[in-house]
């Protein structure tokens, strides 16, 4: 088939993959225009030190990484490959780096990359350039290596045009037409285009094109320096260009590649050097390429002493050349992917190094020709997961220089994001510092990771401390408050979480379309249900309370989830959907002492029979009116407690006065996670992604097949038989063992799955793991282990949920 017309602005190395790709997939009417000429662009792909390393925490960017190797593998260009499979080695220097490569190792075994750890003998064995008294050990990735950008962009432009694709060089975009709300063209200075699609490519200049759409990228282009080095005697008559695995010194912010009898010098350790996509020059008014900016020697000093500490032969060799060439990075240093909320038919690839290129290209091609990307899970590189502040010049450029400068750092699961914070705060803020909370980030919102003033509930109680690395930005406090909401009763700050509004009079027809569950019930009624993408994968899993005939309240995951509501809107105007977070506030108000704490409050009826589990009702509790909800994330009885955020403290001081006598306390997120976990209960984005199907992810309870239809409940019926692996489980007797997530799971000597949440359980006295695991090893009693950093650590299949299962508690 032809397909839509597509233009895509960017000729290098990810605009090439995904004009190659589109062309796979039959649609022949693809169009690519650049600035600059062909193959070498002048972007970011055209000075690329070519470096990639597939090791990643994240499972979808080593997946892009993976697929881009296998197919720059079997690139060439008149028989010279596009990529050269010499291997990755990151070296340690520090214990603290040593550590550091047993945690990554464990990442690309978990996701399915073959690596190694090295002793330091074996590393020199590998680069006998690295000093050996300097080194401690290493992490070896064989499939690693360095792609040729340019000739990977060339290969990959010829394929594409063998099958009917344009590329249009030397043609500067100007425009991008629109009508109605959709792209209709790109106005280029030879002309116009005309265009049912529209896909940015165009890297360090992504925000300026995104800008003619309507559209704000949060990205910076920033300088990275990249030095050559002539010839180093030690190398002398190396004929081939890199023979030697491409080597991170990540302790000093340093890369390294081989070119023939010389060294490619790549710093991170340098001042960030941001520049505004505006005054990036054009191909013609730059002196060597617009992505290529004066090299500064200054600021090379320190890397270039460092790598004649490092690799003792280079001190007979100079620095010869060098530049400060730009890059493209983001405030959570993910790409950015997807459709323009505004202007259909306006969509971004954005933010891609050539590491991730080739995945990319393939995961945006399958967006569009199939409506859904099958091969990777894409939800942490959607373009709309930004919530509005994200999107700001202070905030994107502070963020992005941030990374810029942590890019190699040893980063902790909980590290404090930096400034500028704080920036969203509940009405409950003064009143928690008060309490000494000790706060983290969540979605720009300070939220207390757990509370000082509850240090006394501390003494006579059994919290294990764990291991060192779990115990970073923890505290003993968080067991207590988790011990302490089981005994008698807590305040939790659930304002984080989004919450948004449908309503009109096709609401429930609108919720019913979209949702696993049957939503369309009695006014007061509360669902938990699963939003799922046309293969049948999970994109979210949200409550639905109906307050009133004609509205439904929401509670999200994110800004996703509100994109995927607004793009299915019906086009009458029968339906709105709206944000109401940032204008209201939540306490879930849990505990066994609930009921004693909120039925003298008010003269609504909070009895069991009076607001059952899992229905709402509108009440007063003092002078504050509220949406209640019973629902319950710690597995306990209690209430969601919403109002508006000019009444929040309001609410928040009743419920303290009325709690504190009967030893009620305020308990932070540390405490919740634990609890949480102990009731089984998933969280999206790290137990379930859209890769997995209900069935899988043991929330097929939340699926009405029986119902209308719903998007992916034909995919579902495909994929309800099959079910091969099991979101799973695992307990830990060992109370230091608490691992963190993300490490692999192994049967044996056999890495067979990988941890998603992971928690000490305070009240059950055993450590927490969920895992996704083959489905004939989930079964209850089988022994496996778990890789965190250099141990194996041994868990057992575990019966769900481990607290309270015969709901006893929650309905009580």
């Amino acid at each position: 088939m032809a397909g839509p017309r597509v233009v895509i602005i960017g000729a290098g190395v990810v605009g090439a993959a995904l004009a190659d790709e589109l062309s796979a997939r039959d649609w022949a009417e693809v169009t690519v225009v650049d600035q600059g000429p062909l193959p070498a662009t002048g972007g970011s792909s055209s000075h690329a030190p070519g470096l990639v390393f597939q090791t990643n925490p994240s499972k979808t960017m080593t997946e892009l990484a993976r697929y881009t190797v296998e197919k720059f593998c079997s690139l060439d260009v008149a028989g010279e490959p596009c990529f050269l499979q010499v291997g990755g080695l990151e070296i340690a220097t520090t214990p603290e780096r040593l550590a550091e490569l047993h945690r990554r190792h464990g990442w690309i075994t978990a996701w399915g990359i073959e690596g190694r750890l090295l002793t330091p003998d074996e590393c020199v064995e590998q680069h006998p350039l690295v000093d050996r008294a300097k080194v401690l050990g290493g992490l070896l990735v064989p499939t690693d290596g360095l792609a040729k950008a340019v000739l990977a962009v060339e290969a990959q432009i010829r394929r594409a045009t063998e099958r009917g694709v344009r590329f249009l060089a030397r043609h500067e975009v100007l425009d991008i037409r629109q009508d109605d709300g959709r792209v209709t063209a790109v106005v280029t200075d030879q002309g116009e285009l005309p265009a049912d699609i529209v896909v940015c490519c165009a890297g360090i200049w992504g925000p300026r094109i995104a800008r003619m759409a309507g559209m704000n990228l949060p990205l910076t282009p920033l300088a990275h320096q990249l030095a050559w080095t002539g010839p180093v005697p030690a190398l002398a008559g190396q004929t081939e260009e890199a023979v030697r695995p491409i080597l991170r010194h990540q302790d000093a912010d340093l890369y390294y590649r081989d070119r023939f009898d010389g060294i490619g010098i790549g710093s991170y350790g340098h001042r960030p050097m941001p520049v505004s996509a505006d005054d990036i020059l054009s191909f013609d008014e730059a002196e060597e390429m617009p992505s290529v900016l004066k090299f500064t020697e200054e600021d090379f000093e320190d890397a270039w002493t460092e790598t004649q500490s490092l690799l003792p032969a280079t001190r007979e060799a100079k620095v010869e050349e060098g530049i400060n060439g730009l890059f493209s990075f983001t405030t959570d240093g993910f790409p950015l992917l997807g459709e323009s909320p505004d202007v259909k038919g306006f969509w971004v690839a954005e933010a891609v190094w050539v590491t991730h290129s080739a995945g990319v290209g393939r995961a945006v091609a399958e967006w569009l020709v199939d409506g859904h990307c099958s091969s990777f899970d894409l939800h942490e590189c959607d373009v709309n997961r930004f919530e509005p502040h994200q999107l700001t010049p202070q905030y994107v450029l502070a963020r992005d220089c941030r990374n810029f400068a942590e890019v190699y750092d040893i980063l902790h699961p909980l590290q404090p994001s930096g400034a500028p914070r704080p920036i969203r705060t509940s009405p409950f803020y003064a009143r928690q510092q008060r309490h000494g909370g000790f706060f983290l980030e969540a979605n720009g919102w300070e939220r207390p990771q757990w509370y000082e003033a509850n240090a006394p509930l501390v003494e006579g109680r059994n919290i294990p401390t764990p291991n060192d690395w779990a115990a970073r930005y923890w505290s003993p406090i968080v067991g207590a408050e988790a011990q302490v909401t089981r005994e008698t009763v807590a305040l939790y700050d659930m304002t984080a979480l989004k919450r948004l509004e449908v309503s009109g009079p096709g609401a429930a027809d609108f919720l019913e379309g979209l949702v696993t569950g049957r939503v369309a019930k009695s006014v007061g009624s509360v669902t938990y249900t699963l939003l799922l993408d046309h293969d049948g994968g999970i994109r979210s899993d949200i409550t639905v309370a109906r307050l009133a005939r004609d509205l439904f309240q929401v509670g999200a995951n994110g800004n996703l989830d509100l994109d995927w509501f607004t793009r299915h809107l019906p086009a009458d105007g029968r339906v709105q959907v709206r944000d109401i977070t940032p204008g209201t506030c939540c306490i879930g108000l849990w505990g066994p002492l609930a009921r004693e704490v909120l039925q003298p409050l008010t003269d609504d009826d909070f009895s069991a029979d009076g607001l059952k589990y899992f229905r709402a009702k509108r009440a007063h509790i003092g002078s504050v009116p509220v949406t209640a909800m019973r629902l319950s994330y710690v597995g306990e009885l209690g209430w969601e407690l919403y109002t508006t955020a000019d009444l929040g403290q309001k609410l928040w001081d009743t419920l303290w006065a009325a709690a504190g006598p009967l030893g009620g306390i305020v308990a932070g997120r540390g405490a919740f996670n634990s609890l949480r976990l102990e009731k089984g209960y998933r969280s999206f984005g790290t137990d379930m992604t859209y890769e997995h199907d209900p069935y899988e992810a043991g929330v097929g309870f939340a699926v009405r097949l029986d119902k209308g239809d719903f998007i992916g409940k034909a995919a579902l019926e495909r994929r309800k038989a099959d079910v091969r692996r099991k979101l799973t489980c695992l307990t830990i007797e060992d109370p230091r063992s608490v691992v963190m997530g993300k490490e692999p799971v192994y049967d044996g000597e056999r890495a067979v799955g990988y941890v998603t949440s992971a928690a000490y359980g305070y009240t059950i006295g055993k450590g927490i793991a969920y895992a996704w695991l083959p489905a004939e090893l989930a079964v209850p009693g089988t022994t496996v282990h778990i890789g965190y950093f250099d141990q194996r650590v041994e868990a057992v299949v575990a019966e769900e949920p481990l607290f309270d299962p015969a709901m006893s508690r929650l309905r009580g």
